[in-house]
């Protein structure tokens, strides 16, 4: 017999792209779910922390006054305004402190009445209006009563008369 039927036919190597693709997609796909997973690790204690309930801030303190009945500032006419405010300060302490002193609650009626009296009809209709009358006012008792600090004035009535 011969040499060439005992031999076997020399085999085609494989492809090598054929080997490599298997193996390059499925380190893709490890390494997608490694940076999946670490970013979902990641964000996880982010998302627990703003979940978690900060600590609540200090109750408010509300002292209330007297309804006020000004003359406007108006000229070439008599305008009257008739406003009731309550004033919000930092804590329920300070405002038990100022509804215990006289002089604090004075302090404060007439600094408001100084601000209230400068005010015209035009400016006191509009929103802006009472925005400014609102910053005038916390800004002057921020002055005047320096141991209480004012944090918002809220109106619960406001007629302005014509």
């Amino acid at each position: 017999m011969s040499d060439a039927s005992q031999t076997p036919a020399p085999q085609a190597p494989a492809h090598p792209k054929g080997r490599r693709l298997p193996l390059l997609a499925g380190i893709t796909v490890l390494v997608l779910a490694a940076g999946g997973g670490m970013y979902w690790f990641l964000q996880k204690p982010a998302a627990a922390e703003a979940a978690a309930p900060a600590e609540p801030a200090p109750e408010r303190g509300l002292v209330s006054f007297d309804p006020f009945v000004v003359n406007l500032a108006d000229k070439g006419a008599a305008r009257f305004l008739r406003v009731s405010m309550q004033l919000v300060v930092k804590d329920a302490g300070q405002a038990a402190e100022m509804e215990e002193s006289k002089v604090a609650l004075m302090q404060a009626r007439s600094t408001m009445l100084e601000v209230l009296t400068t005010q015209t009809s035009e400016v006191l209709v509009t929103p802006e209006g009472k925005a400014q009358l609102r910053a005038a006012i916390i800004e002057k008792l921020g002055h005047a009563v320096e141991e209480v600090e004012v944090v918002d004035v809220l109106f619960s009535d406001f007629v302005v008369q014509f």
